[in-house]
């Protein structure tokens, strides 16, 4: 979520400059990103269709599994700690409660 947050105020920040200016933002119009989200979504449609009339035997979450890895992109995941680093980290937690 933090680089969403980033680029959005990144985006603002490079808008603001391009007011002060007074030029114009080579962004597409409004109109033709509002399209864009309609394509995501539309391409969403058929699939929750066949889910309605052909359901799954295992039960999973539509809205998880299909929509948002293809709408959002790949979301960005939490750094996993190394299982060594872990047991060096563990290990000093215990030294310092011991002193």
């Amino acid at each position: 979520m933090k680089p969403y947050v980033l680029s959005l105020a990144l985006g603002l920040l490079v808008g603001v400059i391009y007011a002060l200016f007074q030029v114009r933002s080579p962004a597409p119009p409004v109109i033709a990103l509002v399209g864009l989200l309609g394509i995501l979504l539309g391409e969403q449609i058929p699939p929750l269709i066949k889910s309605v009339i052909k359901p799954d035997t295992v039960a999973t979450s539509w809205l998880q599994h299909q929509v948002a890895p293809h709408v959002f992109g790949e979301l960005p995941q939490r750094a996993k700690a190394e299982p060594a680093a872990a047991a060096a980290a563990a290990a000093v937690s215990t030294t310092h409660k011991e002193s």
